[in-house]
C-alpha cells in the first residue's frame, strides 16, 4: 500500500487491499472494495464502493484521475486480472474482464461487459448494457465496433499491464521512501 492515500470504511465495510498493491498518495478508496496482488491505483483516482462492491483483480492498473463507482440497484463494478484502465477514465457499475484495456478518458457505463482481450478506445462512450466482444476495438460516442485487434496490439496490452506492475513495485520501493524522508 502507500502512505498519503485516503482509505476509508463506509457502512462498516473496510477496503481490502493486497499487501503488495500500490495505492498512490492522493488516491481515495472507500467502502466495499477489494484490490488484488500486484495491482496499482495511481494519483488522483477515486474508487468508491459505497452502495455496491468493487472488485479489482491482480496485476491491474488504474491510471491517474480515474473514477470507479457503482450503481445503487444491482450495480457492482468488477475489474479482472491484468486489466489496464487509462488516465481519467470513468468506470461505472460494469465488468472489465481479464486482460481488457480501457483507453484514456473513456466512459464505460452500467451493465457494460468488456470481454477478455477487448479494447475500449480513448474517449469512447460505451452506453449501458453493451457487450464489447473479445478481440474487438470499440470507439466513438456512442462506441461501436471499429475493427478486430491485431496480435501485436494484444501483445502490447499485455506488456502495458506488465510494465505497470513493475512501475508499482518501483514506486513502493523508492518513491514513497523518498517522500517519507522529505517530510
Amino acid at each position: 500500500m502507500s502512505s498519503g492515500a485516503i482509505i476509508l470504511p463506509y457502512r462498516g465495510k473496510q477496503p481490502r487491499i493486497a499487501a503488495d498493491a500500490f495505492i498512490a498518495p492522493g488516491a481515495v478508496v472507500i467502502g466495499d472494495v477489494e484490490i488484488g496482488p500486484g495491482s496499482s491505483i495511481w494519483f488522483g483516482c477515486v474508487i468508491r464502493g459505497d452502495l455496491n462492491p468493487i472488485r479489482i483483480g491482480s496485476r491491474t492498473n488504474i491510471q491517474d484521475g480515474t473514477v470507479i463507482h457503482v450503481a445503487s440497484a444491482d450495480g457492482p463494478a468488477h475489474i479482472g486480472n491484468d486489466v489496464t484502465v487509462g488516465h481519467m477514465a470513468l468506470i461505472h457499475a460494469c465488468t472489465l474482464a481479464d486482460r481488457s484495456f480501457v483507453g484514456m478518458k473513456a466512459l464505460v457505463m452500467d451493465k457494460v461487459v468488456v470481454e477478455s482481450g477487448a479494447m475500449v478506445a480513448a474517449g469512447a462512450l460505451v452506453t449501458p448494457g453493451k457487450r464489447v466482444p473479445a478481440g474487438q476495438l470499440w470507439s466513438g460516442s456512442p462506441a461501436r465496433l471499429m475493427r478486430e485487434l491485431t496480435a501485436d496490439e494484444l501483445d502490447h496490452h499485455r506488456k502495458v499491464a506488465e510494465n505497470y506492475v513493475a512501475l508499482g513495485v518501483e514506486y513502493r520501493a523508492n518513491v514513497l521512501l523518498d517522500a517519507g524522508s522529505a517530510l
